[in-house]
């Protein structure tokens, strides 16, 4: 028998609308921040739409705002972030499931030493070796370039961990009975593995995706050329005002755009992803 408690019931409900609107209300006032001009904000901020409507987004768009008296290639910054994403997400992802594949299917020496060594990599954020891995870079001449932005950040002891976790509990039965159809390492990878694992490659894709999106202290150490800014450092560029005033509509418009390739990821591998956080059924 269920109990039935209303003010427990009430007590969550409210708790789980602020938590709601916490998260909603910033997104709202960015949303309403680009329908007004900029002396809207010198008395406070609005709450309701203005008169512009959403006219900034076109101007966004068709590369006919500036900054700093400098165009705002806002596409080219789109097409860099998502480049960066993508090759952080399918390096990681590649490089993790090989390496959790070799850990927990082949026998070598110093096996576990290897897997714990990658494991103890998650002590070392990238703040951490941040100056160290600039100088590798440098050296060798991979400044300003895709190479230099995504590469330091492919390999990941997260996915790693993960992806052996999931192979520990592929029954051995399954194993020896590739092995007995004839099956080599290669094959049962691609063609058992694989299959098995794509739940857990879709909730990590999305984990993984975000993170190369929103990456920021990466790309503005290594990049000094405006050919390779993302979208995040464009908005940065774009409070960097020295003479005249911070055009906070277009700045919110920017950041409400930087937003949707994340989301939009997000809603569409929504299914995939809880399925392979929470699925316990392999």
């Amino acid at each position: 028998m269920v109990e039935r408690r209303p003010l427990f019931a009430i007590f969550c409900h409210v708790i789980l609308i602020l938590g709601i609107l916490s998260i909603a209300l910033p997104v709202w006032v960015a949303l309403v921040a680009t329908t007004h001009d900029n002396t809207a904000f010198a008395t406070g901020t609005p709450l309701w739409f203005g008169d512009l409507g959403f006219s900034v987004f076109r101007e966004l768009w068709s590369n006919e705002s500036t900054y700093n008296n400098s165009a705002l290639p806002i596409t080219h910054m789109l097409f860099n972030s998502l480049i960066m994403a993508l090759c952080i997400t399918v390096g990681k992802l590649t490089i993790s499931i090989l390496s959790a594949y070799a850990v927990v299917f082949f026998r070598f020496p110093g096996r576990m030493l290897a897997f714990w060594m990658i494991f103890f990599t998650l002590m070392l954020p990238v703040e951490v070796r941040i100056m160290p891995t600039f100088e590798v870079i440098t050296n060798l001449n991979m400044l300003n370039s895709f190479s230099g932005l995504t590469i330091p950040l492919i390999a990941s002891a997260t996915a790693t961990f993960l992806f052996r976790q999931f192979f520990l509990t592929v029954p051995h039965e399954l194993v020896e009975a590739a092995r007995m159809d004839g099956a080599g390492p290669i094959k049962f990878f691609i063609d058992i593995l694989l299959p098995l694992s794509r739940t857990n490659i879709a909730a990590l894709f999305v984990i993984t995706f975000i993170y190369g999106w929103n990456q920021y202290l990466w790309p503005l150490l290594i990049t000094t050329d405006t050919q390779y800014f993302t979208i995040v450092m464009g908005i940065k560029q774009m409070l960097g005002v020295v003479d005249g005033v911070v055009e906070w509509n277009k700045i919110m418009a920017t950041t409400i755009i930087a937003m949707l390739p994340p989301v939009i990821v997000v809603i569409g591998m929504q299914k995939a992803f809880v399925k392979g956080l929470v699925d316990s059924e392999k």
